[in-house]
């Protein structure tokens, strides 16, 4: 709401943009955010975030339901983080790479060119995506949230302040407040998400209305 629904309510730019000080205090929020929620899946409430190891029950506890997977080795975390950050970055240079194409097949399509950024986030994020439903459909429901949350608290708190100290530089005026469909949208987005995780169970009939918000949005960026 801070990032993209404010600047369409602010008075000190007009167009959905921020002055520098707001742009500035936005970001070092949206960075705040991001250190909490590292700090929380890491520190204190980490077992908050862990997956259940099924295979391994304690003796006061048979069916295992506080039991958590062993940590991963040394070696092994050394190695994950060295791949993130090679497939982090081809991912961002496939984007890069594949966008002029993209651009010319939306022009002859007659879709708006404001639906490249949506192509993009799609590329951009279908890793994250494919390893998210694989782990649900795998029953590590833990896993999927986990890669959920991570993705978007990292898209908001890493993402703002990046485009924020890049504005010192780059050309043109950084635009981050939604149009009002968009808002709604966003609006009904976090409503739903609310009553579908706060009972605490829900059913493939929750699933289908995020589904269904996603296949709108996605829609209505084509024909606005």
């Amino acid at each position: 709401m801070l990032t993209l629904v404010l600047p369409r309510f602010t008075t000190g730019a007009s167009g959905g943009r921020f002055t520098g000080f707001q742009l500035a205090f936005i970001a070092v929020a949206a960075l705040a955010l991001w250190l909490a929620f590292v700090s929380t899946q890491t520190g204190r409430h980490r077992d908050f975030f862990l997956p259940i190891n099924e295979a391994k029950p304690k003796l006061d506890d048979p069916d295992g339901s506080d039991d958590h997977a062993d940590p991963p080795t040394n070696r092994a975390t050394v190695i994950s983080l060295i791949l993130l950050v090679v497939s982090l970055l081809s991912v961002v240079q496939l984007g890069h790479t594949v966008q002029p194409n993209i651009e010319s097949g939306l022009a002859a399509a007659g879709i708006p060119s404001t639906f490249v950024g949506v192509v993009i986030a799609f590329i951009v994020l279908l890793p994250e995506g494919i390893a998210a439903s694989r782990a649900a459909l795998g029953n590590r429901l833990q896993t999927s949230l986990n890669l959920g949350y991570g993705s978007a608290i990292a898209s908001i708190g890493l993402t703002i302040p990046a485009i924020a100290v890049a504005s010192i530089w780059l050309e043109g005026p950084l635009v981050l407040g939604l149009g009002s469909v968009q808002i709604v949208l966003l609006g009904v987005t976090l409503l739903v998400s609310t009553l579908t995780v706060a009972p605490g169970r829900s059913t493939r009939l929750q699933g289908m209305i995020h589904l269904i918000i996603l296949a709108a949005f996605v829609f209505l960026a084509i024909s606005p």
